[in-house]
């Protein structure tokens, strides 16, 4: 049973129907599996919590996206009823795909343990939902030509910005990164494990694709690979963002294909500075790359106090360079010298991630090693004791934290499993979550800062916000399900 608790990040891939259940869409409010959202019809703290995700999810479809072509708001006022004219990023866009992901699984998990009422009422619209996530994610979608490490070809992307009509977005240079596709890569992944949806796999090897291309795999004066992913394509310092998050989605697919031989073509730069080829199995390759770029990470942006900093960084000239080889032009390595700061929760938990499933298909114990560690350091350097509420923990939720400190969270509920120390880690998100929702949910939504309320003179709140929230709830349903056993 344990094996449960590991299936949002660990994927088997294996395929499902995702037929069962109403297919139909609606936003149901605050009528739920049995038309009752109160704490008592939900006594368990695994069913109110996934009907609590359920609640702020369905919410904040209503109030961030308009329209059939979901174009998403990036901001809400809960309090005068209006959404903001800008929309939402590709990034923004994708944490609503993610949430919907987390309640599937959580819907998947409690079924598979007999409560059939909650799946039966839910599975079904949410999966639609979802594929009309994915249909209209071609808003951000776009073509452009990339001259890499060790070619130069065509690639149809996803952009920054949201277009007008669909696959039209301005994606080259800077207005793609290459995180923006990890984090679409991991979600692809998780659909496919949920739906059996050939598009969502086809789709997330297609931007491993890309972002492995992304890969410097120019060699130092030792004849070693550099190494690491530079933000984008239109930047050269090399973040932990564009990084971290991809090891646990090459694990993935490494275990995708563990039992066939299916081939892949591996590009690189041999010792005599030439640009090569070479058939590779796709799980051999996907589990190489995983450690390499964990081993990237680690060696360079590793701090003392045992979180991660932000980029690799110290150019002394930061525009992106080219090289001819044979004939053929490709982009050059741009010397970086130094780590650069601030720390944020979503590195760390990313990389902490990456670890566990680094450690649980290759059992190395130096990944074990690792996500102890990075458990309990992560916690000590982003968790403060409140100095107003006794027995709660504070977290940064200034910026983008709020969805940082998400991914700190998923990365330990993934760790429990083989270190059990991260339990009462993972206590703090329900209790601070709890709290925000019995003080101050207002209009179905919840406030950036769930410990202080709502800010009297801002109401805005971020729409990525609100499905991180409902993600939380949801993988804390899936978690309180199996943790026991």
């Amino acid at each position: 049973m344990k094996s449960l608790i590991l299936l949002y990040l660990s994927l088997t891939l294996a395929s499902v129907t995702c037929s069962d259940g109403p297919s139909s869409w609606e936003n149901q409010g605050p009528a739920g599996d049995d038309g009752n959202m109160t704490d008592t019809a939900n006594a368990d703290i695994s069913g109110r919590n996934l009907m609590r995700a359920i609640e702020i999810a369905d919410e904040a479809v209503a109030r961030y996206f308009s329209g059939d072509d979901m174009a998403m708001a990036r901001f809400y006022n809960p309090y005068t009823d209006v959404r903001s004219e800008e929309k939402g990023s590709v990034w923004m866009y994708t944490a609503a795909i993610e949430a919907v992901n987390a309640i599937l699984h959580a819907l998947e998990t409690q079924q598979a343990q007999g409560q059939h009422a909650r799946y039966d009422a839910h599975f079904g619209r949410y999966c639609n939902l979802l594929h009309r996530l994915y249909d209209n994610l071609a808003y951000y979608q776009g073509t452009f030509e990339l001259t890499s490490f060790t070619q130069t070809r065509e690639w149809s992307v996803y952009g920054v910005h949201r277009s007008s009509s669909k696959g039209t977005a301005n994606v080259a240079g800077i207005e793609n990164v290459y995180d923006d596709q990890q984090w679409l890569v991991r979600e692809l992944l998780h659909s496919y494990q949920l739906t059996g949806e050939p598009r969502y796999l086809e789709q997330a090897e297609y931007l491993t694709s890309y972002v492995l291309d992304g890969w410097d795999c120019t060699r130092d004066e030792s004849g070693e690979e550099h190494g690491g992913i530079p933000w984008g394509p239109g930047y050269t310092t090399k973040h932990a963002c564009s990084n971290g998050p991809f090891i646990s989605s090459l694990v993935w697919l490494h275990e995708r294909y563990a039992d066939n031989n299916e081939e892949i073509t591996h590009r690189y730069i041999g010792t005599n500075g030439n640009r090569e080829t070479k058939a590779m199995k796709k799980s051999d390759y996907y589990l190489q790359f995983a450690e390499a770029v964990y081993a990237w990470q680690k060696k360079h942006l590793l701090r003392n106090d045992g979180v991660y900093d932000d980029f690799l960084g110290g150019c002394r000239n930061c525009e992106i360079t080219y090289e001819i080889n044979n004939g053929v032009r490709y982009r050059a390595n741009t010397p970086l010298t130094d780590r650069v700061g601030p720390p944020y929760s979503y590195n760390t938990g990313a990389i902490l991630s990456g670890a566990v499933d680094l450690y649980r298909v290759t059992q190395k114990a130096t990944y074990l090693d690792d996500l102890k560690s990075l458990s309990d350091n992560s916690f000590w350097h982003f968790a403060k004791m409140s100095e107003t509420l006794p027995g709660y923990y504070v977290y940064d939720v200034s910026g983008f934290n709020n969805w940082f400190n998400g991914v700190l969270m998923r990365a330990y509920v993934a760790a429990y499993p083989f270190y059990d120390q991260v339990g009462p880690y993972i206590n703090t998100y329900q209790q601070n979550l709890d709290y925000g929702y019995d003080n101050f949910l207002h209009n179905g939504l919840l406030p950036p800062d769930l410990l202080q309320g709502w800010n009297e003179d801002n109401h805005n709140v971020e729409g990525m916000f609100e499905f991180a929230f409902a993600a939380e709830y949801a993988l804390l349903a899936g978690y309180e399900s199996t943790k026991e056993n």
